[in-house]
């Protein structure tokens, strides 16, 4: 059986989209703004005003209340889940249709390899680059609207890794699942937290809160998934990311911008 899969790919300008016909570009953010030529946020059901807060989050609100397909995913212009073939452009390399229907006969969901903090706790990252009351707020909707979650909320915070960016490949119906949660703890949280006296880098909480959600999300439904790989179409700033990790760990200081 031939199942139809549509990987998000959250986009902000036009950039280079893997060949694969599963990567659907989406302009993430496009309510108010001319068209690149992507599929819009802002067409039907939609939260694409919220983009600043909720980054790409709101490509995979559109994709949820809008997109018809079997499989869904989530990643990003700059940032794919990494195949076995080795070209000589990172694009090359992208994970392909194929790859993904033959990982997935054999788990539920596809996701990032983990990334791992060794030194510190993945509520203590948050706490040292971020605004930790707003974690603190999250886990207080979380005990009192989807107290079924706390435990794996709380043994998560206390990890030292973590599935990060967003990123899956899952059955629709699952989606639909991991989304009423998701975003029904960002729409709490987002009444609870003042969001918008934060400068705009800080600001993006709910696109980093979701992160540590999903894992949570997987682990109180017991599913199983494989990691595959990320691979960057762009060179990562790994010293400059480096030396802001052990500033905010151990001086104190805020993350002000992404890498």
């Amino acid at each position: 059986m031939i199942f139809l899969i549509k990987i998000i790919t959250a986009a902000h300008k036009p950039y280079t989209i893997p060949s694969d016909s599963m990567y659907l570009p989406v302009q993430v953010g496009a309510a108010g703004k001319t068209s690149i030529g992507y599929q819009r946020d802002d067409d039907g059901d939609n939260i694409s005003s919220l983009n600043p807060y909720y980054c790409e989050l709101t490509g995979l609100y559109w994709g949820w209340k809008n997109l018809v397909t079997d499989y869904i995913g989530l990643a990003h212009y700059r940032r794919h889940f990494k195949g076995k073939h080795k070209g000589e452009t990172p694009f090359d390399s992208v994970l392909t249709t194929k790859e993904v229907e033959k990982l997935l006969e054999n788990t539920d969901i596809i996701l990032p390899k983990k990334r791992h903090y060794y030194i510190e706790s993945v509520g203590d990252h948050y706490a040292h680059t971020h605004y930790k009351e707003d974690l603190d707020k999250t886990r207080d909707i979380i005990a009192r609207k989807y107290p079924e979650y706390l435990p794996a909320f709380d043994r998560h915070l206390k990890s030292t890794s973590s599935h990060m960016f967003n990123m899956f490949i899952m059955k629709k119906e699952l989606a639909d699942k991991y989304c009423t949660f998701l975003f029904g703890v960002l729409k709490q949280l987002q009444k609870e937290v003042d969001y918008r006296r934060y400068d705009a880098f800080q600001a993006r909480l709910f696109g980093r809160i979701s992160e540590l959600l999903l894992d949570v999300w997987i682990s109180t439904n017991h599913l199983t998934y494989r990691e595959v790989p990320v691979i960057s179409m762009e060179p990562v700033p790994w010293v400059k990311k480096g030396t802001a990790f052990l500033k905010a760990k151990f001086f104190g200081k805020k993350y002000e911008g992404s890498f």
